[in-house]
């Protein structure tokens, strides 16, 4: 692997690979380069294949260790800033935890959400529950740890940060992230009724805009599917 450390490839059972890597960002590579492959038809057959934080599983794998093998040779290229369409999440910056957060950030509460905004995110994986999705793009000086004490109810729709992460909570449940805005119509965010059920699936890059700014993209729905992650996979990073 190229331009990083070297990954860890290891079988797991009879027909599964689990390739470990240094952390995010070449996870992200490294993901980008598998769907690359399989879509150019230079991969052998896989069933599935579900990204975590530091991991890319690889299953229904006929030979895993001479997939193994092989993934060890693989040049992969840094995922580019612009690489895909991006959708568009409309936010208020309302959270509860919008003054903490500013604190952190050493500035005033109405600046949070200009420079959460200034990004451009990436799902790096989904778990924890049915269409939610680990967001990286946030630089590290604005990294925020998780609340002390975690809530027992965050709504749905909740714009929320935690360490590298952003995310935006698709339903009620329980959570420790810190809440910075709100989503208006959260329900896109995972549909069973349609094709794609997941509106952020991995690899899928995300813009954040004001809630009265009109959402461009496949925002609603639409865009070039990318690999599913199945739900409560890669659930590392907690939420």
């Amino acid at each position: 692997m190229t331009d990083g450390p070297s990954l860890t490839a290891r079988p797991a059972g009879r027909h599964a690979l689990l390739v470990e890597l240094s952390d995010a960002e070449h996870t992200a590579a490294f993901h980008a380069e598998v769907l690359r492959r399989r879509a150019a038809g230079t991969l052998p057959p896989v069933a599935e294949i579900v990204p975590g934080a530091r991991t890319v599983l690889l299953d229904g794998v006929g030979d895993p260790a001479a997939l193994a093998r092989g993934v060890a040779g693989w040049e992969v290229p840094p995922v580019t800033a612009d690489d895909g369409e991006a959708v568009e999440i409309p936010v208020r910056y309302d959270g509860p935890d919008l003054a903490d957060v500013a604190a952190l950030w050493g500035v005033a509460p109405e600046e949070v959400g200009a420079r959460h905004r200034a990004h451009t995110y990436r799902v790096a994986f989904c778990g924890f529950a049915p269409g939610f999705g680990y967001l990286t793009g946030l630089p590290a000086r604005l990294h925020v740890p998780r609340r002390s004490t975690p809530r027992t109810r965050v709504p749905a729709g909740a714009v929320a940060l935690a360490g590298p992460y952003s995310a935006v909570y698709p339903r009620a449940t329980p959570g420790g992230w810190q809440l910075i805005g709100t989503m208006p119509d959260p329900e896109v965010l995972w549909d069973p009724a349609r094709e794609r059920a997941a509106l952020l699936m991995p690899g899928t890059r995300v813009r954040f805009v004001t809630a009265d700014a009109e959402p461009t993209g496949p925002g609603r729905g639409g865009g070039s599917p990318q690999e599913a992650s199945a739900p409560g996979a890669g659930t590392e990073a907690g939420a």
